[in-house]
This record gives C-alpha cells, sequence and structure tokens, in this order.
C-alpha cells in the first residue's frame, strides 16, 4: 500500500522528470544560432469563435446547477419540507399555503423547477 506523502513524492517526481526530459529534448533540437530579436506579434482572436465556446461551455456548467437537487432529503420520512401550512384569511378569501413553494423542492426539484425563480432561469444557457 502506498501511502499520501509516498504517493505525492511520486507524482512530483514523475512531475519534474517530464518537466526535465521535454526541456532537454528541445535544447538538442535547436540550432547553433539565435533567432533574430523583433517585437512579438500576436495572431489576432476570431471573437466569434471565443464567444461560441465561451457560451458552449458555460451552457454545460449551468445546466448541471439548474437541475441540482435542493432538498437533501427530499422525498424521505425526515424531509421537513413536506409539511406544509394553510391560512384560511377571513371575508372569503382564497386560502394560502406554503406547499406552493416547497412542493417543488419536497419532490427532489432543483431551481429550474421552482415557481418565478424557475421561469427566470431559462434565460441562462443549458
Amino acid at each position: 500500500m502506498v501511502s499520501m506523502k509516498r504517493g505525492a513524492g511520486l507524482a512530483a517526481a514523475a512531475g519534474a522528470a517530464v518537466l526535465l526530459g521535454t526541456g532537454s529534448a528541445q535544447a538538442a533540437t535547436t540550432s547553433g544560432q539565435a533567432p533574430a530579436a523583433g517585437p512579438a506579434s500576436l495572431t489576432r482572436t476570431d471573437v466569434g469563435q471565443a464567444l461560441n465556446g465561451t457560451t458552449t461551455g458555460l451552457g454545460y456548467g449551468v445546466a448541471a446547477i439548474k437541475s441540482l437537487r435542493l432538498d437533501p432529503f427530499a422525498n424521505s420520512s425526515a424531509d421537513v419540507l413536506n409539511n406544509g401550512a394553510t391560512v384560511q384569511p377571513d371575508q372569503g378569501l382564497a386560502p394560502v399555503g406554503t406547499s406552493t413553494l416547497t412542493g417543488p423542492l419536497s419532490a427532489g426539484g432543483g431551481i429550474k423547477d421552482l415557481p418565478l425563480v424557475g421561469g427566470l432561469t431559462g434565460v441562462l444557457p443549458g
């Protein structure tokens, strides 16, 4: 069995060997003359491709957050959100209860399943 300290030491030694091996191979392939020194130039960035890649990557990252289960006790006997409270106001008004807000969480839903907030997550990519 390899201990954590020994494993970290082996990983560091392997990384150093790779870096040193790459440097010596590169030094062996260079010619004797140094290139002429001049101003460094950068290539132009294609903005369309950069935005497309950023949006695609962001979409994959945000999609997991939108469907992340918010109530860890959902669908279990220990779930405190499955208990609702309802108030019946006077003068014939409709009853007001908490199950409208806590119901999607108690069923194991994420942010996208919440009323009001779930509609706003449609703006996010993914």
